[in-house]
């Protein structure tokens, strides 16, 4: 499993923006937007990856993983 598959990646509509915003809490603050979901997501998780890869590089450790875990570790 890739280290990406340990992270949520969220897309959701914004109202406030008029467009698609998509984060990934957890793993960094900020983004990224646009007017088509799925090319939203694409970039989200190109930046999860690029994330990740910054982290390696630089030797930091990874946060918390915030996918995978049931409902009760998550609001733990």
């Amino acid at each position: 499993m890739r280290d990406s598959a340990r992270y949520i990646k969220f897309v959701e509509w914004s109202e406030v923006d008029g467009c698609y915003v998509g984060s990934s809490p957890g793993l960094f603050y900020g983004g990224c937007h646009g007017d088509d979901e799925q090319q939203v997501f694409a970039e989200l998780c190109q930046i999860v990856e690029e994330t990740i890869e910054l982290y390696h590089k630089d030797g930091r450790p990874l946060p918390p993983p915030t996918a995978g875990l049931g409902i009760a570790e998550r609001i733990a």
